[in-house]
């Protein structure tokens, strides 16, 4: 691949962006899912799907970006809400042969990678993620193999292709450690697909880094004006920020982490008030772990913003009891591998648990998006 990206830094790769159609396909599909219920059409969902896990020796898990109807009934069920790693995780350590995954294809493909022998399903296999979407396995592999003496590191939020092409795969909690291991090393790192995460890590780190030019399109929005107008009306407030977001939004947080590390900072900091510049999917947690305070949605106005509802994930709100139970009746939506893809996204999975094992870090605090 001939490309002009610096030494150091973003590479100048032409990445086809994921279009405006897909999105609101996407939209169109979360607003069927979540539509309104009739009088007691909730309650009839929840108890029919709690009798089809149990007949299909199921587990719900679900990400903490998915509905709170979802987290509650995973809950309920002896399910598990997590990050996706976590997720698949527990669905390895469950004895249900089969786990149904609440949240996009990246986090049911993890799951299939680490539980091969079970059966995974999705409410709705086409829920993606615009990381994944833009980092798409032929181009990123003319680019590894464009940079041969970079150690490839991606993200979770790829595709089973993109890892199987990776030295390392890392979540948002665990890339500083490992980030800071392979710069010990003098290795240099080409990262993929998040920007912003790549040059957080990068920034604290300090070690040399060739950045995939991709973006969450939920984070993306998060400006560093809506947040300084937001600070301005709620100055005792709490600022959580996920790394995905931009540079001038995370200069602006009392608190930069994973997931989990967002959830902890709530029931921890002394603050009463939180603004919280991630998928507000993630406050039904925030609220388990720290009742009595309360939390903003970080706006997705100011300078450089270009859409107002973006911090709601379209592909997350795909999730839904209605499609949940559907494929729990008519098993279709099936995450599938191919086996030598499976165990090739396997190793560099397998790397990273072993080195927070190794080193004594807990996954469940590190967390993933």
């Amino acid at each position: 691949m001939a490309t002009t990206e610096p030494i150091h830094g973003i590479a100048s790769i032409p990445l086809e962006t994921v279009s405006d159609d897909c999105i609101e396909q996407a939209r169109a599909e979360a607003a069927k899912q979540n539509a309104e219920f009739v009088p007691g059409e909730r309650e009839s969902l929840v108890s029919h799907i709690k009798t089809l896990l149990k007949k299909e020796n199921a587990v719900l898990v679900a990400h903490y970006y998915t509905s709170p109807d979802l987290q509650q009934l995973a809950e309920e069920t002896g399910g598990y809400v997590a990050d996706s790693l976590e997720m698949a995780r527990f669905g390895s350590e469950h004895p249900a042969t089969t786990l149904v995954v609440a949240g996009v294809r990246f986090m049911g493909e993890t799951a299939k990678i680490l539980n091969p022998e079970k059966r995974i399903l999705m409410p709705d296999v086409q829920a993606t993620c615009s990381l994944d979407l833009e980092c798409p396995v032929e181009q990123f592999t003319e680019f590894c193999d464009a940079h041969p003496d970079y150690t490839v590191v991606v993200y979770a939020n790829t595709s089973a292709e993109v890892k199987a092409r990776a030295d390392w795969v890392v979540t948002s909690g665990i890339a500083l450690p490992i980030v800071e291991h392979l710069a010990q090393q003098k290795q240099k790192v080409l990262w993929a697909p998040d920007k912003h995460l790549g040059s957080y890590v990068q920034q604290a780190t300090g070690v040399s880094m060739l950045l995939w030019p991709g973006s969450c399109i939920v984070h993306e929005q998060f400006k560093a004006e809506g947040l300084k107008q937001l600070i301005a009306q709620h100055p005792d407030a709490g600022i959580l920020v996920h790394p995905e977001s931009p540079a001038e939004a995370i200069a602006l947080a009392d608190v930069v982490g994973s997931t989990t590390a967002l959830i902890k900072a709530a029931a921890t900091m002394d603050a009463k008030q939180f603004i919280v510049a991630t998928e507000p999917g993630i406050f039904y947690k925030m609220q388990q772990a720290a009742p009595g305070k309360t939390f903003i949605e970080a706006a997705s106005k100011g300078v450089g913003a270009t859409c107002e509802s973006c911090i709601r994930c379209p592909w997350m709100g795909m999730n839904g009891l209605r499609n949940l139970a559907q494929v729990l009746q008519r098993p279709a939506h099936e995450i599938t591998l191919d086996e030598t893809i499976r165990k090739k996204a396997l190793i560099p999975l397998q790397r990273m648990m072993d080195f927070a094992r190794e080193r004594d870090i807990s996954m469940k605090d590190k967390g993933n998006a």
